[in-house]
């Protein structure tokens, strides 16, 4: 098993951009010789992370060597910043961009990974849920599938938002952040305008996979995402069962997940 920090320099951040890669060994583990995931192309995963964490909090949280190990995965754990994986023109920041498109042209062109639609998946939770969606929904060449768990699917409630803010951020984060609030419902920072847009052109869309906990805070605003992507036709696979907003629940829903990818 190896893992590798590496930071890069790219076109859409100021500053260099940093990630995990977590990469198992060419071949199995001896206990796992039989296992059918290496008889195939190893798959590549970038997995997000949520508000105030960086490219270590999945290492650090989530048995993330155990399921690169078990399902020959790289994973891949890149910092976002705390911009929910959003262009940002005004800032001179493309998180958006340097997920989709930079992130994955250098590990092409460096690790030879994520080279084809079918083995790159994206997933990531809370914040690193919406960036799931919105970078995936973004990028529907490169990512095949997405795992958004319990998304902080916020846009609804931004074009009410007071001026002292929702008690985790103030007005002036969500407004530099998402743009004009009154609007961001209606527009691309909304992964179900992105959704819907793909369907209009005929576009090969991600799969998608969701998960919440039903004592989460986000769990109604999960399951109005979920209804409206359903309405639009996604192909979705939705679950959820007793939890909060929390590791206990993620980590077994990723795993889930992943199950769901790979099947």
């Amino acid at each position: 098993m190896q893992v590798i920090h590496v930071s890069f320099q790219n076109d859409s951040t100021v500053l260099p951009g940093e990630f995990n890669l977590v990469l198992p060994e060419k071949e199995p583990p001896r206990f796992q010789r039989d296992n059918p995931h290496y008889k195939r192309p190893r798959k590549t995963l970038v997995l997000l992370h949520g508000f105030s964490g960086d490219c270590n909090e999945w290492i650090w949280h989530a048995p993330v060597l155990e399921y690169a190990e078990k399902y020959n995965l790289a994973i891949v754990t890149p910092s976002g910043g705390l911009n929910f994986y959003l262009d940002l023109p005004e800032t001179g920041r493309f998180y958006d961009r340097f997920i989709g498109k930079d992130l994955i042209e250098y590990l092409r062109d460096t690790f030879r990974l994520a080279m084809t639609r079918e083995d790159t998946l994206i997933g990531g939770l809370s914040m690193g849920g919406f960036g799931a969606l919105h970078v995936g929904l973004g990028h529907p060449e490169t990512f095949s599938s997405i795992i958004a768990l319990s998304s902080a699917f916020l846009i609804p409630d931004l074009r009410t938002m007071p001026p002292e803010g929702n008690g985790r951020a103030n007005y002036e984060y969500y407004r530099s952040t998402f743009g004009d609030l009154s609007v961001a419902a209606e527009s691309g920072q909304n992964p179900e305008v992105l959704h819907r847009r793909l369907k209009e052109k005929g576009a090969e869309i991600p799969r998608i996979f969701m998960a919440c906990g039903t004592e989460d805070f986000l769990y109604t605003r999960n399951l109005g995402l979920r209804d409206t992507l359903l309405r639009q036709g996604a192909d979705l696979e939705y679950r959820e069962g007793p939890g909060v907003h929390d590791w206990h629940f993620w980590v077994p829903y990723l795993d889930d997940g992943l199950k769901w990818f790979l099947e």
